[in-house]
């Protein structure tokens, strides 16, 4: 599934790339140019979609830190005891 997306932005940015070279190539004379921003446009939904598909059917999983838990200690970490009141740390 990674790969899948990784390969749908290759594609958004060669998109970009060639309306770029149209845009500048035929300075404006050419519909190429609308059709390839035009179809950056649709992979871009697509891969939204393909997202949004990916976390609901269980093939995409969020990682990070969850909201809430800003200082939490990593997976596996041994806690520390509080140090006495008194006493350095």
């Amino acid at each position: 599934m990674q790969t899948l997306i990784v390969l749908v932005l290759l594609i958004i940015v060669g998109s970009l790339g060639s309306a770029l070279y149209y845009l500048l190539k035929d300075r404006g004379r050419s519909p190429r140019t609308v059709k390839a921003l035009t179809f950056r446009i649709g992979l871009s939904i697509a891969l939204f979609v393909l997202l949004l598909l990916g976390f609901k059917f269980g093939l995409l999983h969020p990682h990070g830190m969850a909201p809430g838990q800003r200082n939490a200690p990593p997976a596996g970490a041994v806690p520390t005891p509080p140090a006495a009141e008194g006493t350095p740390r």
